[in-house]
């Protein structure tokens, strides 16, 4: 007999200016499971994950809790119905403790000492969650602070959590561990709803899996019905091309050259990076592999010129570029694709040819005599939105209306469609579909062979493997393994990246 639905959402729709979102969406989760929820980049996923969650309201349809019909009008509500939301971003204060980041806000519900205490000692053993409550957030790994999310939620009496891309930031020892804790809260009769684009990882652990495609609902299958292939050709609505293979040939020009570089923390002796040095040839892809928060995103910030070095040199195709600004450093010839495309990538507010001109505002083909030449700048962002399958209404309409992964090709479009010499790509394909992925993945290679040079910053060990021609493992800010992306598996690389002893095939 199979168990009742947890939750039920019949008929949703949800309409913004310009795009509707969802449209008749329906989805039916069984309380005891783990129910996945998967679609491209604009598919309505978050919409519909938002307006479970009390964030959005729907424009129409009905949502039943346990067989209840419900209005929820606030996250308040949601939590108090029993639904928890654990965010791809954690929402975590690094300056607190596990404990007191865990009772924020719930304090009424079991104090700040002695019961909270216990509480959280009594959840942690009972789903596998091994947190400590008395350490700062901010000495915890990306794993750690995840099962303290999800401690958060359950501390506040959820029965159904959804899980928004889990997986994103974990190497494949803490995803296995992930879905070992997802396990534990299945057997004690909670409900999962999971939102992923790793599609290997869905159907590993998921015990159904709902397929949305341009804001409906197009299937609902089960994990053996279905191969990943299968599920992508799902979500997309057609077949997928045949992957490439093999890497590309490394022209003998150095590009970049990187030496001796060190940076220590603002105002501190904490070493952010400790004396990094490689080459990245025309046509070459050199993939950094490292758990985050170990000197990727200094490094990066350092050759883009956001960050002064303490010591060291960066040259770009033999000159000397390490204070250069930001500016010299895009004008001799270097794209860079933002870890956070929100911060350091987009004006969200802004049209999508105003967002064209970001970092290129200077070039000739965009600026006549110091003034910019909004004509140019409008009829190369509709190329662009063309050349790389931007879905849009129009150019006039702002970076924040599109989905995350559209603004993510966008950025992509706009930094690789001048033709830079070197790309500097942090996380390139973070957070998209894995159609969007593909099509990112086909640009790049794309643009490997016409001999430009590529820094690939990753947290997906498939994608790092898939596309780099060398590899490097980051750790504690220092170069501590060279790997063959050609027979490294991601299992060893994690591995590395962890700090342990170099295996022979990371280079050891």
């Amino acid at each position: 007999m199979e168990a009742a639905l947890a939750v039920e959402l019949r008929g949703i729709g949800k309409r913004f200016p310009g795009v509707a979102a969802n449209h008749d969406v329906h989805l039916s989760v069984r309380r005891g499971t783990v129910h996945a929820v998967v679609g491209e980049n604009g598919a309505g996923k978050s919409t519909l994950m938002k307006i479970l969650y009390g964030m959005q309201r729907p424009d129409e349809g009905e949502i039943l809790l346990d067989g209840e019909p419900v209005q929820l009008h606030s996250p308040s509500d949601a939590i108090g119905r029993g639904i928890g939301m654990v965010h791809q971003h954690f929402m975590l204060a690094d300056n607190l403790t596990v404990l007191e980041n865990t009772v924020l806000g719930a304090e009424r519900l079991h104090g700040i000492g002695g019961r909270a205490r216990a509480r959280i000692a009594e959840l942690s053993e009972r789903y596998g969650l091994g947190v400590r409550p008395d350490l700062l957030v901010e000495e915890l790994g990306v794993a750690d602070r995840q099962r303290v999310e999800i401690l958060k939620v359950l501390y506040r009496g959820a029965r159904t959590l959804i899980l928004d891309e889990p997986t994103a930031v974990l190497v494949p020892q803490e995803v296995d561990a992930l879905f070992g804790n997802l396990r534990d809260l299945r057997a004690e009769g909670l409900t999962v709803i999971f939102i992923s684009h790793k599609l290997d990882e869905v159907l590993s652990v998921a015990d159904a899996i709902t397929v949305l495609r341009r804001g409906t609902t197009v299937a609902e299958v089960r994990p053996d019905q279905v191969t990943s292939r299968r599920l992508a050709e799902l979500m997309v609505g057609s077949e997928l091309p045949s992957p490439e293979t093999g890497s590309s040939r490394a022209g003998e020009a150095v590009l970049l050259e990187v030496e001796g570089l060190r940076l220590t923390e603002a105002g501190g002796e904490r070493p952010l990076l400790q004396d990094i040095g490689f080459r990245i040839h025309e046509g070459e892809i050199l993939g950094i592999a490292g758990v985050e928060g170990n000197g990727q995103a200094e490094l990066v910030e350092t050759i883009m010129g956001m960050r002064q070095p303490d010591a060291g040199t960066v040259r770009l195709a033999g000159q000397d570029i390490s204070r250069a600004s930001t500016r010299a450093r895009r004008e001799a010839g270097i794209g860079y694709i933002p870890e956070d495309r929100h911060r350091h990538g987009l004006l969200l507010e802004a049209p999508l040819w105003e967002n064209r001109l970001l970092g290129h505002a200077s070039e000739p083909e965009l600026c006549r005599r110091g003034i910019i030449d909004v004509a140019a700048a409008r009829a190369d962002t509709r190329r662009l939105v063309e050349e790389y399958d931007v879905r849009t209404p129009g150019i006039e309409v702002t970076a924040a209306s599109l989905s995350g992964g559209n603004q993510q090709k966008l950025i992509v479009a706009r930094e690789l469609g001048r033709r830079p010499r070197l790309l500097i790509a942090a996380h390139p394909t973070r957070g998209v579909d894995v159609g969007a992925q593909s099509q990112i993945w086909d640009a790049l290679r794309a643009a490997r062979r016409e001999g430009l040079a590529v820094l690939l910053i990753s947290a997906d060990l498939d994608e790092l493997i898939g596309l780099s021609d060398a590899l490097k493992v980051l750790y504690r800010g220092a170069i501590v393994a060279d790997a063959d992306p050609s027979t490294i598996t991601p299992e060893a690389l994690g591995v590395a990246m962890t700090g342990a002893a170099t295996s022979p095939e990371a280079g050891g």
